[in-house]
């Protein structure tokens, strides 16, 4: 692979982790706002907590493709952890919630986070052979 191809695939790599990060952030802050996703507001707001994990370890990691896969990775462990700790809880109103809805919409959103903690794996790991390869 040629350090264009490779530079390429990186910025390829974090351009769609980028954009699916922030689309699956937002799908989340408007299916839990508007639909309600576990049930009432108030149990829903939990999400919010995905959400601040997200965005403060974006800073913290400087939008550097490593740091932002684990970013990513933590917000799907915390998407997994929200709906699991307000069931268990019973905070919720659990006559008008099914707990299938809630572990697929649980499954689907940690799963784009975790597809984009991927793409930026994928787009960190080529940038050190870029590193490698120039001349200096």
């Amino acid at each position: 692979m040629t350090s264009s191809t490779a530079s390429r695939t990186a910025a390829s790599s974090y351009r769609y982790a980028l954009l699916l990060a922030m689309a699956t952030a937002l799908f989340l802050v408007l299916g839990a706002g508007a639909l309600g996703v576990i049930g009432d507001g108030r149990a829903d707001r939990w999400y919010l907590v995905v959400i601040g994990v997200l965005a403060i370890g974006s800073v913290v990691a400087r939008f550097r493709a490593r740091a932002m896969a684990v970013v990513l990775l933590a917000t799907a462990v915390a998407q997994v952890l929200v709906p699991v700790g307000v069931l268990a809880a019973g905070t919720s109103a659990t006559g008008s919630v099914s707990v299938l809805d809630v572990a697929g919409l649980t499954a689907m959103y940690a799963g784009l986070f975790a597809l984009s903690s991927w793409l930026f794996h994928r787009a960190g790991r080529a940038r050190p052979a870029l590193a490698r390869r120039s001349p200096a």
